[in-house]
């Protein structure tokens, strides 16, 4: 959709250069999760450097000789930094974002050893991966995932990346919480597509839908009697013709998974009454085809 609207706006008809575009914006969401995921392993490496570093202080106090060492040796933190699977991709993506930034670990750091629950974590001793896993997870979500800083370095970093944040976070803490002890694989990058199949559907839809949109526009024209077509809005129409192309030239998707997923795009991307008139629209159109018979699904329970 928003590869679609980038084509409307600057007038381009190129469609093999979109395309592309359309699959640097996606592979680049890969590197998004493993900046962030890197980030955790960042963060253990500066607290042990500072740590050394208190140790050799010239007067050292007896705390910077005997520190709390329960964060460095968090079970959780210390199976992401020797976890082949994300060294791999780090290397193969050449990510390196921390090497020259820090300055934003320190920060991040900072903003968790100040915290409540951090100070609450080494006073607790419970020796354990599950309270490990808890702190680290809860270490995300309140104070990395929801950190301002970071949030506007990765937008700086990438404007596209604004509306992948919010999934990227999310798949990181679905990840964590599966993590279990001693099990290499527990924690494994995750690939950008499914499979192949995925993949090929994303290439599919964006191509019908382009080459299409005049015909797939018909569709709906005259079914919007309540609406002056000069008025709504260029996103909506956008989203018409996709769930359009979807329900006739795919024939494997359910209507009911095409009608919903539109809705739900609608209240993230669109104008409050978007997904109240796509609602409307869509389901007069599947009446209207089923009648028809323009609709072509096969399988059960597609309709």
């Amino acid at each position: 959709m928003q590869t679609i609207y980038a084509m409307h706006q600057s007038g381009s008809d190129q469609l093999e250069k979109e395309e592309k575009f359309l699959f640097a914006s996606i592979e680049s969401i890969q590197d998004l999760y493993l900046i962030v995921v890197s980030a955790l392993v960042e963060i253990r490496k500066k607290e042990e450097d500072f740590l050394e570093k208190a140790s050799k202080k010239h007067l050292a106090t007896e705390k910077d000789l005997k520190p709390n060492r329960k964060f460095i040796s968090n079970r959780v933190l210390l199976a992401l930094e020797k976890n082949n699977s994300l060294s791999i991709a780090l290397e193969k993506r050449k990510i390196n974002n921390w090497s020259q930034n820090d300055d934003l670990i320190l920060i991040l750091l900072e903003n968790v050893k100040k915290s409540p629950l951090y100070l609450s974590y080494l006073a607790d001793k419970t020796d354990s991966f599950e309270h490990d896993k808890k702190f680290i997870m809860d270490m995300f979500s309140e104070l990395i995932a929801a950190n301002e800083k970071l949030y506007d370095y990765l937008e700086d970093y990438k404007l596209t990346w604004i509306d992948d944040i919010p999934l990227v976070n999310t798949m990181i803490l679905k990840q964590l919480k599966q993590m279990d002890e001693g099990v290499e694989k527990s924690f494994a990058v995750l690939p950008l597509y499914k499979d192949a199949e995925d993949k090929d559907f994303a290439r599919d839809l964006f191509r019908k839908t382009v080459l299409n949109e005049n015909e797939l526009a018909k569709e709906y024209i005259d079914r919007t009697p309540n609406w002056d077509p000069e008025r709504i809005s260029e996103v909506d129409t956008i989203m018409l013709k996709m769930a359009i192309c979807e329900f006739l030239r795919f024939p494997s998707i359910p209507v009911k998974v095409t009608i919903n997923e539109y809705l739900e795009i609608a209240k993230e991307y669109a104008t409050p009454k978007s997904s109240i008139f796509i609602n409307g629209v869509l389901d007069n159109l599947v009446k209207d085809f089923q009648k028809t018979d323009k609709l072509k699904k096969t399988g059960r329970g597609l309709m």
